[in-house]
């Protein structure tokens, strides 16, 4: 049942990373036209949640094709070796999480340059926050790991949750502040767009943090509704993108 489920993820993983990538062609072609630099910044944010959810899909395969023990039963030894350490690391997602919060950053950094023209004391303290904590977090995920310690594998989740919440939420206050600002109807529905854009980032992890959470409480080996709910989030995060705010801008230049 466990690997019927884990082949299952398998599968639905790459079906999201074939959609994810045509919108993120379809944003690096806008780009190319354009050259807009915040198009910029949503294309290097969408290739990373592209690589981590490549990294997701990889730590499917290994666990069911590579034959390799230690990457399947928590009890069985680790070698020890380079090779283990990487793949160790692949199959308890902590290099999905890495190139999340490099996503998130450039999120920050689409924030700031989208609404912040004057840096404050406060958004310079902020800014250290921002880029300590996801430096900080970075080294978590590469150094603090124990086989088969699924706590912080949770611990791992919520990290990227605070964070995902410090960058998405503050933008998601200046979209929705923007949005009943102005009175452009293109410039209304890009704001809006990169509010759903943001809210659906956060509740791609909201769910993976709950898809843990249950995994522990319940037993359950293998993923939860939860799991397969969260990563779809991934495509209506990059279709409001895209088509909210990337192509009518496009157009409108």
């Amino acid at each position: 049942m466990a690997l019927n489920l884990m082949f299952i993820g398998m599968v639905y993983e790459l079906i999201i990373i074939i959609v994810a990538s045509i919108f993120l062609t379809l944003v690096l072609r806008k780009y190319l036209e354009r050259r807009h630099k915040l198009t910029l910044y949503l294309f290097i944010i969408f290739l990373n949640f592209v690589v981590a959810l490549i990294f997701s899909w990889l730590s499917k395969f290994l666990r069911l094709y590579s034959g390799l023990e230690y990457l399947v039963d928590p009890l069985a030894p680790e070698p020890m070796t380079v090779e283990s350490w990487f793949l160790l690391r692949i199959v308890s997602f902590r290099f999905t999480m890495i190139f999340t919060i490099i996503a998130l950053l450039y999120n920050y950094i689409l924030k700031i340059n989208l609404f912040e023209t004057e840096e404050s004391t406060y958004s310079k303290i902020y800014n250290y926050i921002i880029y300590g904590y996801a430096g900080g977090s970075i080294l978590y995920m590469i150094i603090v790991y124990i086989k088969g310690n699924y706590i912080l594998d949770v611990l791992t989740f919520v990290l990227i949750l605070v964070y995902i919440c410090m960058v998405n939420i503050p933008l998601m206050r200046s979209c929705f502040q923007a949005y009943k600002a102005v009175d452009d109807t293109s410039f209304k529905r890009g704001f809006l767009s990169l509010f759903l854009m943001s809210l659906s980032i956060i509740l791609i992890f909201i769910c993976q943090v709950i898809d843990r959470i249950l995994m522990i409480m319940l037993n359950i080996i293998g993923y939860t509704f939860f799991y397969f709910l969260g990563w779809s989030f991934a495509i209506v995060a990059i279709f409001f993108a895209y088509f909210g705010y990337i192509k009518p801008k496009s157009k409108k230049e």
